[in-house]
């Protein structure tokens, strides 16, 4: 399954809707330059931004926080040579948390 990165389904969807960066800029109170290094995967949007960036462009807020949190993750995990087996120790503990619950 090909998961396209959140700074280009964020690119995808302001063209779709026809904005420019720095419109969508100013809806979400950043600058422009925040808007192409986020779209450009060289800055993370904060919680915040990111809320105000699926409200702006319509895009389903847990799918983008769902890509968010993969990007960090991957982010910290991707130099590990055993990252496969951290993510499947991660997995385990919340099966457990969650039958917990």
């Amino acid at each position: 399954m090909q998961v396209s990165s959140l700074g280009s389904l964020i690119r995808n969807k302001r063209e779709e809707k026809k904005l420019l960066m720095r419109e969508l800029a100013s809806k979400i109170d950043v600058d422009t330059s925040m808007i192409s290094k986020i779209e450009n995967g060289y800055r993370s949007p904060t919680k915040e931004q990111l809320d105000k960036i699926a409200s702006v462009l319509n895009i389903n807020n847990e799918q983008l926080i769902n890509i968010w949190f993969a990007e960090r993750i991957y982010n910290d995990l991707k130099e590990q040579s055993n990252s496969l087996d951290i993510l499947k120790i991660v997995e385990e503990r919340i099966k457990e948390k969650n039958t917990n619950d």
